[in-house]
Order: structure tokens, then sequence, then C-alpha cells
């Protein structure tokens, strides 16, 4: 049975935590077994720090006046017994805004003035400049003041049509955006944050509310980010009017490709509801609109839902019961806690399953190397028992030769390491920011150099062409490193019987295809017409702020994994190449003690034992690690 949507999100928290308390205990086990390497414990570090910062985003995309932020009010914050969020006829939110919840800070609002747009700086870099928003203090034990902040979010201001040109705001075909004797409204804020103490937000639930098609086409870090980066879209339309021809632009531009998780959900079902007709014949209406627009828009009929947001926030409020289920809300909020939640949770968990899966499998491998080192040497301490000190210096010769001829190839071990220092220098010199840095300052010097706008386009399609070959010598780069890897762990194996294993992978694939994606969608803006017509140094920013800022993104990515990989190729070989040498050390040490004191042989022999009861319970202790993750998994 799933849980209803607050308890589905808690729940999701609480794994989170969960797994986060295993990372833990295993970081724990890895210092008292002397296994801790310092980047493999940097690496556990930053996993515990992904999945407490970890976050579910839900964006709401629509046309303006389909109820989209009336909805967000009845799902999220109907406990506030008032609107939070300004919701009336018309246009009421007039910029982005994305709602979170940072325990850390106080309650507030931020907002970034429209002005912004002049800048070359994208949203996200100036997230990271306060002086650059705007920032109102939230007092959640006041409705009023709340309210009051609240009403920012509409606020508009008017300009000339020069100037909203010159921000990229100036619209021909919106008739809500031409020029009269006062001049033309435009959003007075390009984006907004808000710090708010929500249950549903403390557990990591983000909420984007987007305003419509005009914003959307003028800010590409929506489309080109947001959007994509977003776990669920929610694309609202109006029961009564279906799917119209600005809803199909924004589905199709906007939201069809570029969603991970799409669902459409048709409001203001309560337009539809009509005295003269009997229930069945109302449902009927209803679910003929539902299947219509599931048609229209190419979704499975389940991913299409009818509901009033209105009604379903009024139920709410005045507790309701028979409103809330005629609202139909009940069957979207069991929608996100049955599919969309879970869904996030099977991504984080494969991502935290699969690196600490193999983090525990080096260090049990580890445990039974050792295990089989001790009862190796139990087996020769055996063997001289009775013994007088000529056959304990035979053995002490023959370990002592091993020893010998395992440090020759040790020694020969550091050509490899040599080779593939060089070949990680050069991978990891394709991916430095420096290097894209130079390529993108290059492309931008010669695109802002094009005389045409078709020259334009093609300049940005040469761009991504040339970051998709930088690309592809990296991932050659990493496919080269792979068989010289590959032939040491072989190596070791068949000369000196460590466990038969294979270097970690370097996947840089789904880097590859976003790059390709972006590539794709590059293709797509240059074939816009929006942007067609769009005047030359805002399509250049527009570019560089969307696409590009991407791009950069997926390089930075890149790099990280590439570098992590480099840091943790060697890690489970290097591992077993200084237990193998510390074990000759010990047994040369064991053996010349008993040689001067043959009485010690039998004081060896109980240390060894309690040694392999200790490791036993130690190899118990990370089993039950591991069982208790698998199961929470």
């Amino acid at each position: 049975m799933t849980l209803p949507l607050p308890q589905q999100i808690a729940a999701y928290r609480r794994w989170r935590d969960e797994m986060a308390g295993f990372i833990g205990a295993y970081q724990t086990w890895l210092t008292r077994a002397g296994q801790a390497e310092p980047a493999q414990m940097q690496r556990l570090a930053s996993l515990v720090l992904s999945l407490a910062h970890d976050r579910l985003v839900l964006a709401f995309v629509a046309e303006f006046s389909r109820g989209k932020t009336e909805l967000i009010n009845a799902l999220f914050f109907s406990d506030f017994k008032q609107r939070l969020l300004p919701s009336d006829a018309g246009r009421t939110t007039m910029c982005p805004t994305e709602i979170f919840c940072d325990p850390g800070q106080p309650p507030y609002l931020r907002l970034l003035p429209i002005e912004s747009r002049a800048r070359d700086e994208s949203i996200e870099a100036l997230k990271a400049m306060p002086t650059a928003w705007r920032k109102i203090r939230l007092d959640p034990d006041s409705p009023a003041q709340m309210l009051e902040a609240m009403q920012h979010l509409s606020r508009v201001q008017t300009v000339t049509a020069a100037e909203a040109r010159e921000l990229g705001l100036w619209d021909e075909g919106d008739c809500a955006m031409q020029e009269d004797g006062d001049g033309v409204e435009i959003p007075a804020f390009r984006y907004a944050t808000i710090n708010y103490p929500h249950p549903l937000l403390e557990s990591g639930l983000v909420i984007i509310d987007t305003p419509g098609l005009n914003a959307l086409g003028t800010e590409p870090e929506l489309t080109l980010s947001t959007i994509p980066n977003a776990h669920a879209v929610l694309f609202l339309l109006a029961a009564d009017s279906g799917v119209t021809k600005s809803d199909l632009e924004i589905w199709t531009r906007y939201v069809q490709k570029h969603a991970n998780y799409r669902l459409a959900v048709l409001n203001k079902i309560d337009a539809l509801w009509d005295e003269l007709k009997t229930p069945e014949q109302i449902q009927a209406a209803i679910q003929r609109q539902l299947e219509s627009t599931a048609k229209r828009l190419g979704l499975p009929a389940s991913n299409v839902l009818g509901l009033s947001a209105q009604k379903a926030l009024v139920a709410k409020i005045r507790n309701d019961a028979e409103l809330l289920e005629k609202s139909g809300i009940g069957a979207l909020e069991d929608f996100i806690a049955r599919e969309i939640i879970p869904a996030r949770q099977e991504i984080l968990k494969r991502a935290v399953l699969e690196e600490i899966g193999a983090m525990t499998g080096t260090s049990r491998q580890a445990l039974d190397n050792q295990l089989a080192s001790i009862a190796h040497e139990l087996r020769e301490l055996a063997s001289l028992a009775g013994k007088n000190r000529a056959v304990v210096q035979k053995l002490h010769d023959e370990v002592l030769a091993d020893k010998a001829k395992y440090a020759a190839t040790v020694k020969g071990f550091s050509i490899t390491r040599q080779t593939l220092t060089q070949r990680s220098f050069a991978l990891m010199s394709h991916l430095s920011p420096e290097r894209l840095e130079r390529i993108l300052e290059q492309s931008r010097t010669a695109i802002r150099g094009r005389l045409t706008t078709g020259g334009l386009m093609r300049g940005m399609q040469q761009l991504f062409g040339e970051i998709t070959g930088e690309f592809d010598q990296i991932h050659q780069l990493g496919l080269h490193l792979r068989p010289v890897l590959a032939a040491a762990y072989q190596h070791f194996h068949e000369k000196y019987g460590f466990a038969k294993a294979a270097p970690p992978d370097l996947d840089l694939d789904r880097h590859r295809q976003k790059l390709a994606d972006l590539a794709q969608r590059t293709d797509e803006f240059c074939r816009d017409p929006v942007n067609l017509m769009t005047e030359k140094h805002l399509l250049v920013n527009k570019f560089y702020l969307g696409l590009v800022t991407q791009a950069r993104q997926v390089f930075d990515e890149a790099h990280s994994d590439a570098d992590a990989w480099l840091r943790r190729a060697l890690d489970p070989l290097m591992m077993r190449i200084r237990e193998r040498k510390a074990d000759f050390e010990r047994r040369l040490a064991n053996i010349r003690k008993i040689h001067d004191n043959i009485d010690t042989l039998q004081e060896r022999i109980e240390w060894l034992q309690a040694e392999q009861t200790r490791l036993g319970r130690e190899g118990e202790l990370l089993d039950g690690i591991i069982g208790r993750m698998q199961q929470a998994a």
C-alpha cells in the first residue's frame, strides 16, 4: 500500500538518513580495521554529504491562468489556512520561483531584479552573489507579513519599449506587452527563491514554479537546465479549454523532449461540474477531456489526471472531506507518492550502492586476504613444531628469497604506474576548466564577429562540434588506460595469487550522452523561429547562459568523475601490494624471533589464532553492514 504523500516524502528522507548511517558505520569499521585510506574516506564523506543534500525537484509548468500556483498552494501549503503564494485571474506569478527549506537560515524571500538580465552571469552564478538580490525576512507566524511579502512575486514595472527590448523582454506578438502612452509592463523581478519551514520542504522537496510561455522563452536556464534537471515536471492545462495552441507550444518546445518524468494535470474540472447533469455524465465529460489530452500530448492515459486545485485548497482549509475527494487532488498526491518519489529513490539507490558495493567488496577481499595469510603462516609454524634452528633458518631464507622476487616485481610495476600517470595527465588536461574556457572564449569572440544571424547559428553549431570532438578524445584516452590497468591486475593475480579482479571502469558515457543531447538542443535552438528573430547580442547571451553553461557543467562533472576514478583505479591493487609486503615483513620478523628462541613458537601460534578470531568477528560486522544496507535498498 502506498503511503500518503507527506509520509512518503518523510519515508524517503528517513531512507537517506539510514543510508548515511550505514556509510558512517562503514567508515568506523575501516578505521578500526586499519583499512582507512584518505581518498576513500574523503569519497565516503562526499557520499554522506550528497545524501544529506539530496533534493527531489518538482517543476510546475503551464501557460498563465492554468491554476499552477493554486495547485502548489493546495498540495503543499494548505496548513497555512490561506493562500501562501499569490493566485488570481490573469498573470499573478510574474517570475520563476524556487521554494525550498534551508534549516540553517531563517525564512526569507530573495528577489533578483529584472535588470540583472543585462549582466553576463547566469541565474545559478548570481545565486552565489548576495548583493545582487533583494532579501526580505519572512515571519511564518504572521500571515499578514507573509502575504505582503509574497505579493512581490506578482509585481510589475513600466519601462519603454527600447528598455524592454534591451532586456530581451519585448515580444511583438504579445498583446499584453504592447506599448501605450504609459510604456510597457514587464516583471519587476527575474527570479525568486523562498526559504520556508515546511515539513515536506525540510525532507528535501524543492518546488519550481514557472510563470508561462513568455518567461520560458526569455530565460534559457529554465528550459535548458531547470526543467531537464527536475525529477518530474507537472504540466498544467485547463479542463474547460483543453490543449490550446500556446499549451501545445510549451509542451513541444520545453517539456516533451527535455523533462525526465512528465505528468499532465487537467485543472479546473469544477468548470465541468453541472447541476443539471448526473455525476455519471459529469465524470464521462471529464474522462473524454483526459483521453483527448493524453492523445494530443502523446502521454499514457495513466499520466494525465484531472482535478480542481481551487476546490482542493478550499476543502483542506475547511477540513471538508467530501469536497476534497471530489476535487481529485488525492489521485495526484498518490501518483507523486507512488511513482515519482520511488523513481528518484531508485536512481539514488543505484548510484550509492554501486559505489559502496565496490568499496565494501574491496574491504571484504582485503579481510579475506589477511585471513588467508594468517592461515598460511599458521601452517608454516605448525610445520616447525619440534624442529631445530637449521630448519627455521631454511624457512627464513626461503621467505627472504620470495620477498626479494616480489620486490623486483613491484619495482617493475613502477614503470606501469609512470605510464598511467602520463596518460592520466593527458586525460585530465583535456578536461581541465582552463582548456574549456580557452575554447569558449575563442568561440565567443568568433561568434560575436559573425555579421548575420545565419552566421551566428553556424558558429554555435561549430562550437558544439568542437566540444563534442574534445570529449571524444577524452573518451579515447580513457579507453587506452583500461588495458594497462587490467594487465597490472592480471599480472599480480597470476604471479602472486592475488584475488582475480578488474580495475573499476571509467564511465564517461552519461557525460557524452549529455553533450549529444546539448548538441541536439543547439540544432533546435538554431532553428527556433523565436531565436531567429532575436537581436544579435541577446541571442549570443541566451546561447552562452543556456547551452554553453550546461556544457561547462558537463565538463565539470566529467572532470570530477575522472579525477575520482584515477584516485581509486589502483586502490584495490595498491592495497594488496602493501598488504603482501607487510606480510613478508611480519613473517620474517616472527621467524627470526623463533630462530633466536624456539620457545616463542607456541606463543606466536596463539597470537595468530587470536588474530584469526578477531578478523573473523570484523568480517561478521562488515557483512552485517553490507546486509543491512542491501536490505534497506
